[in-house]
């Protein structure tokens, strides 16, 4: 009955040691599961930018507002009758 005391307590020895200091332990799970939300994140940016450029991409070929307002502002272009005031910041 000692003897299998002895086996169980060195049993649990080894899997607590590989729990926490072994190959994936703990400390390896918490650091890819924070990577993980991070990439997660980072996806979800990436995807709400893309249909930005996306919804860009049709209005420029539609030739909506979208060409004006940037040859407006880019390229300071403004329509016949207009009057252009720029306003700098000292």
């Amino acid at each position: 009955m000692k003897l299998l005391a002895i086996v169980l307590a060195g049993l649990l020895f080894a899997l607590q040691y590989a729990l926490w200091f072994g190959d994936k332990n703990l400390f390896d799970l918490h650091r890819l599961t924070a990577a993980t939300e991070q990439t997660r994140q980072d996806g979800i940016q990436l995807q709400q930018r893309n249909h930005k450029l996306v919804a860009e991409v049709i209005d420029l070929k539609e030739g909506g507002e979208t060409v004006e307002t940037l040859a407006r502002s880019q390229f300071g272009l403004i329509k016949p009758g207009e009057v252009f005031y720029q306003i700098v910041d000292e």
